[in-house]
């Protein structure tokens, strides 16, 4: 969030709020690269108000990933009381792989934050991670996944089913049935 070293008046915050609510919307229609006019456009500012939050488009993806990344640190936290480990699991990875399809290109940027040390969004990537992590062990440890797993590998199946269904839009049903050999390669047998 910009200016974190003091606080946002409150028209500034409201404007911020609505250009993130709007993005998503707009990510969601047109993909990453979608139009940071129309971006203001529908959250009724003009392009400088736009750009004083987020001075570049980079930054802009940033701050729907860092709000997507905090929001699955946040789901994995509520899933590891789950009284069904791998259960828990799978909700959290179908998360991840679902919520990654919803913005075309946003399974790339993923990726990439979650290798990039130096990135902003790797505070909540880690967050992200480590959440995923917790949930891979419980389910481990409860004998329900393949103790091989590795944390990392598993995020990264989850980014590729949404990528592969990215690169297939006609396929309505090819996001499923990826995720599901995904889930099925996980459990032990």
């Amino acid at each position: 969030m910009p200016n974190q070293g003091r606080p946002m008046r409150a028209d500034a915050r409201r404007n911020y709020e609505r250009l993130l609510a709007e993005a998503r919307a707009v990510v969601s229609e047109q993909g990453t690269d979608a139009s940071l006019e129309e971006v203001a456009r529908r959250a009724g500012v003009g392009i400088g108000t736009l750009y004083r939050h987020f001075p570049t488009r980079e930054a802009l993806l940033e701050a729907l990933l860092r709000d997507r990344f905090d929001g699955l640190r946040a789901y994995a936290e509520e899933l590891l009381g789950a009284d069904d480990p791998f259960g828990a699991l799978v909700a959290w990875l179908h998360r991840i792989a679902s919520g990654t399809a919803v913005y075309h290109g946003l399974a790339q940027a993923m990726m990439a934050a979650l290798q990039d040390e130096t990135s902003d969004l790797y505070v909540s990537c880690h967050g992200m991670r480590a959440g995923g992590r917790a949930l891979l062990v419980r389910a481990q440890e409860a004998g329900k996944v393949r103790p091989d797993a590795q944390p990392h590998d598993v995020l990264y199946l989850a980014g590729m089913v949404a990528t592969a269904a990215e690169q297939s839009p006609g396929d309505t049903s090819l996001h499923d049935r990826l995720f599901t050999y995904v889930v099925d390669g996980l459990r032990t047998r």
